[in-house]
């Protein structure tokens, strides 16, 4: 069984990452991409040769997605969510899902 891993884009707060981080979660920023400004579809492309799920609060991901971007994953949350129920429902989909079941899925938290 393989693992979903994680990739934050630039709008995401770093104690998200940092929780994640303490539960053993894999999870890669933008930073450490060196993808720090670049346009939201090379983000998605990123992820997808990388093999990682997108945590986003910016909801143009969602536009892309419903043109038939290809991704492997997205899971999308409002901004001003907070970080704790933000933390559990990454946990939460890292738990019950594998990667290939989040290929071209979005999940809502």
């Amino acid at each position: 069984m393989s693992a979903i891993r994680y990739y934050t884009d630039e709008h995401v707060g770093r104690a998200v990452v940092e929780g994640l981080r303490r539960r053993g979660i894999d999870v890669q920023t933008v930073v450490e991409a060196g993808l720090l400004g670049a346009t939201d579809e090379s983000h998605l492309a990123y992820a997808l040769a990388e093999s990682r799920v997108v945590f986003t609060q910016d909801d143009d991901f969602l536009r892309l997605a419903s043109t038939g971007t290809a991704h492997s994953g997205i899971v999308y949350a409002r901004q001003g969510t907070p970080v704790g129920d933000i933390v559990r429902g990454l946990v939460l989909i890292h738990a019950v899902l594998e990667p290939a079941e989040m290929v071209g899925h979005i999940e809502f938290l």
